[in-house]
């Protein structure tokens, strides 16, 4: 009897008991609700596969996405006050700190590295949106202001990946206040005549938008993005009309000219090397145009006129977008 009960009924047991499946192995499509195994999702770089919805990336794995072989050097962002208004609403700002902090493991919303993207230098900013939103507070600003320093001392262009809903309110002026000085880091970069790139993904607004988001040289945008200011339903109920369908949405930013060119998150990393390339490339020396002037008599008299070439091409911004597109 103890031999059945301690040993083949174990056994039996064993054979027909129900598995436990982990309860990470799928994920729901937010946009199409498809079924994802989480393998083919981390693939395909967080797409799905059935209607192209791009799901929110992890700062961490976009650095690695975008450097060459997923290697770069973090960049350590200075430290800053902590809670400095002693702000408290349904909790204390610190506690909401804490929890965001135990979440994501990183101290605030943005990771800065430095790297190569096609053998070419590169420092790039991105955001956590999983971090309170993505919010832009003071440690956000020192973040932008030390990548901006890196990429002027390492002579590299600044690709800035924000996904933000925009000031953090825990911080109330002094989170308004990093909007001029992310304007400032940006005037860093341009002043050092070093590219700025700003890739735009889901969801850009409010305050970051206002600022260092819509400064760049050229604007690239994540298929299906929300960009924009204030919400939709915000401006619905202020202006009393029905928006537009698409409103905010990258596709209709850009035909509306607020964006340069909208990419799949699979080409974004070839997209910015052609980019990078094109405004790092050295600028080549324009021989003049010669030019034959014309006599009062509507015969040519042979003199030539010296034209500089640059009056009669576009600037090197408006090429790179063209030739990037």
């Amino acid at each position: 009897m103890n031999w059945l009960t301690n040993y083949v009924r174990p056994k039996l047991s064993a054979l027909v008991a129900r598995k436990d499946v982990p309860d990470n192995l799928w994920h729901k499509c937010p946009n199409c609700e498809a079924m994802l195994f989480h393998r083919d999702l981390e693939e395909n770089l967080l797409v799905c596969q059935h209607c192209g919805f791009h799901m929110r990336l992890d700062p961490l794995k976009r650095l690695g996405m975008l450097f060459d072989g997923g290697e770069y050097h973090a960049i350590e962002v200075p430290k800053t006050p902590v809670d400095p208004l002693k702000f408290r609403d349904q909790k204390r700002y610190t506690d909401r700190l804490k929890e965001a902090q135990g979440k994501t493991g990183r101290n605030d919303a943005i990771v800065v590295g430095h790297g190569t993207m096609g053998g070419l230098p590169a420092v790039v900013a991105a955001f956590d949106f999983g971090f309170m939103g993505g919010s832009m507070g003071i440690a956000v600003g020192e973040g932008l202001l030390a990548a901006a320093k890196q990429a002027v001392a390492r002579r590299a262009p600044l690709v800035v990946v924000p996904a933000s809903g925009g000031a953090r309110m825990q911080e109330g002026i002094l989170s308004l206040m990093q909007m001029p000085r992310t304007t400032i880091a940006v005037e860093m970069v341009k002043e050092a005549g070093l590219p700025y790139v700003v890739v735009l993904t889901d969801p850009t607004t409010g305050g970051v938008t206002a600022s260092f988001a819509m400064l760049g040289d050229i604007h690239i945008a994540e298929k299906g993005a929300q960009i924009g200011f204030a919400g939709a339903r915000v401006i619905e109920s202020t202006i009393r009309e029905t928006l537009p369908e698409g409103f905010q949405r990258s596709e209709y930013l850009l035909d509306h000219g607020m964006v340069d060119m909208v990419v799949h998150r699979k080409d974004l990393r070839t997209t910015l090397i052609r980019v990078l390339d094109l405004l790092m490339r050295p600028k080549a020396v324009k021989a003049p145009l010669e030019l034959d002037t014309v006599g009062a008599d509507g015969e040519e008299d042979g003199d030539v006129v010296q034209a500089d070439a640059a009056d009669h091409t576009p600037t090197q911004a408006e090429a790179v977008r063209e030739e990037a597109r």
